[in-house]
């Protein structure tokens, strides 16, 4: 997945390792994505997560809208 377009990441090599996490915090989006996919619903990933309900809707918003992206190549 490509985050490098959605506001409401950072990715910092010192943070996770360079993992795309939600600005301010060290949750990678993927994490939230995969939980998802896995068949966790959203008040519960925000839940074990401690992340505001509003936050994981979008990141699985943008995610939805951009699963065809282009991996970046490094």
């Amino acid at each position: 997945m490509d985050w490098s377009n959605c506001p409401l990441i950072d990715v910092n090599p010192d943070v996770q390792r360079g993992r795309a996490v939600l600005k301010g915090t060290r949750m990678p989006a993927d994490d939230i994505v995969a939980n998802w996919e896995a068949g966790v619903d959203e008040a519960d990933i925000a839940a074990n997560f401690g992340l505001p309900a509003a936050l994981v809707k979008a990141i699985l918003s943008y995610a939805a809208e951009h699963q065809d992206a282009p991996h970046p190549v490094r």
